[in-house]
């Protein structure tokens, strides 16, 4: 859900016309627009812009993401891959671990109450979560920060002088509060602190710029509003849309199941990208793929012009896999693939020893893990989906005996079964 009551922008109101813009400064416009939902205030935007080509001093980009699951998935690098590009202009990154806001625990989007974490659980999540990141930011040009630097020693006399900047009138305005406030859910008064304490970081980082997804817009706004309370220059904010999951209608979640992981298997990354659909892939290119958007509009024009849209999920498949392990893995991966839709037997099966020889068919499938139950084991038999060295099983009788055998299940699962 996009919280779109938001503090007041204070956009400027002159306008700057494009055509009057060094080249630079358009590409850099049209960098920062591509793929984003929203950039507040555009203008305000380019005139820092036009500050740093003109004195050479980068700007200052923020993302901060609170460690509240031990790993990231594509989803998160939406925000992470425009990092990249602003950063390849030449652009200060600051990649901020919220250690002290996860212990508040983010409502955005929430319709109850977010149980915070423990400090051991943002301890474990944390450390996973520079590495990870680092897949796609340069990490030689990224200022890692945690926002327990500055939250720790605010103390409470700070924190009632910082929760004075804001009213209670202004922070129900906000879609989540004011949804749970009208339903009678309850909302606890630490909850308020989040959107206050994230945006004190744009306040203690002297923020240009600051990055998240739609659902984080009256966060990013906070920012705004303190920096003025504060009074420095306020950041703009840039949103991203979130992206959707494999499932093609909620977005990307570890809770849904429809998330690919940046740290998983390059076999299994590049099987789930080839399993979105056609339509949803173009939105994955616009969002994930580093390639111009000239490119993406020409392949999309040769898919339009009859060429099989598979080649284009493979290209996009294989460009994805590459980022987060290596060109060499992604064509493995791809051939994988291939082997698995002709029936192949992948390179790497997983071994399982058991014993009990002469064993029956489907206590076998139950033991190597291959099937949940002897009944479902029966099932798939049915169905023509189980393989021993290649045949089809037909017989749910059937005793194994000892000996080595390539088991397969359906397309995707495979084990090197050691029977004694």
């Amino acid at each position: 859900m996009s919280t779109t009551s938001s503090p007041a922008p204070g956009a400027a109101s002159s306008h700057v016309t494009e055509q009057a813009l060094s080249e630079g400064v358009r590409h850099a416009l049209e960098v920062s627009r591509r793929g984003c939902d929203e950039l507040l205030p555009e203008a305000d935007w380019i005139r820092k812009l036009q500050r740093s080509e003109a004195t050479g001093a980068p700007l200052r980009i923020k993302l901060g993401l609170d460690p509240t699951a031990p790993d990231i998935h594509v989803g998160h690098t939406v925000v992470l891959n425009k990092m990249r590009q602003l950063q390849d202009l030449g652009h200060t990154v600051i990649f901020l671990i919220g250690d002290f806001t996860s212990m508040i625990g983010d409502p955005s989007g929430r319709n109850s109450t977010r149980p915070p974490l423990t400090a051991e659980q943002i301890k474990v999540n944390a450390e996973t979560y520079y590495r990870q990141a680092s897949l796609v930011l340069d990490p030689a040009r990224t200022e890692i920060r945690y926002n327990s630097e500055w939250s720790d020693p605010l103390g409470a006399r700070g924190m009632i002088q910082l929760a004075s900047r804001y009213t209670v009138a202004r922070m129900m305005e906000r879609n989540d509060f004011h949804d749970r406030f009208k339903a009678g859910t309850p909302i606890a008064v630490h909850e308020f602190l989040y959107p206050l304490m994230q945006g004190y970081d744009s306040v203690a980082l002297k923020s240009d710029l600051e990055l998240g997804g739609t659902d984080q817009k009256f966060n990013l706004l906070m920012g705004r509003h303190l920096q003025q309370e504060y009074g420095q220059e306020p950041q703009c904010i840039l949103t991203m849309p979130l992206l959707v999951g494999l499932d093609g209608v909620e977005k990307m979640s570890k809770s849904k199941g429809n998330y690919i992981g940046i740290s998983e298997p390059a076999n299994g990354m590049f099987a789930k990208i080839l399993s979105i659909s056609d339509e949803l892939m173009w939105t994955y290119y616009t969002l994930l793929s580093f390639r111009s958007v000239a490119d993406i509009a020409a392949l999309k024009a040769e898919v339009a012009a009859g060429r099989n849209p598979k080649d284009a999920k493979v290209a996009l498949a294989k460009e994805i896999t590459a980022r987060f392990h290596s060109a060499a893995a992604a064509d493995a991966a791809e051939q994988d693939f291939n082997n698995r839709a002709k029936g192949g037997v992948p390179d790497e099966i997983p071994e399982v020893s058991l014993s009990g020889a002469p064993l029956g068919i489907g206590a076998l499938l139950k033991s190597a893990g291959l099937a949940p139950s002897t009944s479902e084991a029966n099932r798939l038999i049915d169905g023509g989906g189980v393989r021993i060295d290649g045949a089809v099983v037909s017989d749910k009788g059937l005793k194994v005996a000892a000996g080595s055998y390539v088991v397969q299940v359906g397309k995707r699962k495979f084990a090197r079964v050691l029977l004694a």
